[in-house]
């Protein structure tokens, strides 16, 4: 089984900070990439930020120049450091893994989600 344990989340202020973590766990073969996506409240799900095993990154448009994705291949690990933040920024936020395990083909996994809320 594979998992993935995020941390990091809560509330902050307007221009404030927060580094989020996810870590994968489990029987894990190879993976290809991780990153995070968000919904918020009556929206649909979106990408935030995407990290290959290469280190390639992307990010959507919101969030560049305030986000960063990094990842501590050894940790299996992700982060998010997140600096300037709006309230706009508030969402669950939840961790995902292009991965092959060891007795499942390459597949998707996701995150349980945590809160982040930047308000006032």
């Amino acid at each position: 089984q594979v998992q993935l344990v995020e941390s990091g989340g809560g509330l902050v202020q307007p221009g404030g900070s927060l580094r989020l973590s996810c870590a994968a766990s489990g029987s894990i073969f190879s993976i290809y990439a991780m990153g995070w996506y968000r919904q918020a409240p009556g929206k649909q799900r979106e990408l935030v930020a995407v990290i290959t095993s290469g280190g390639s990154t992307n990010y959507a448009d919101s969030v560049k120049g305030r986000f960063t994705i990094s990842k501590d291949n050894a940790k299996n690990t992700v982060y998010l450091q997140m600096n300037s933040l709006k309230p706009e920024d508030t969402a669950v936020y939840y961790c995902n893994a292009d991965l092959k395990s060891s007795l499942l083909p390459r597949k998707p996994y996701w995150g349980q989600g945590t809160q982040v809320t930047v308000s006032s």
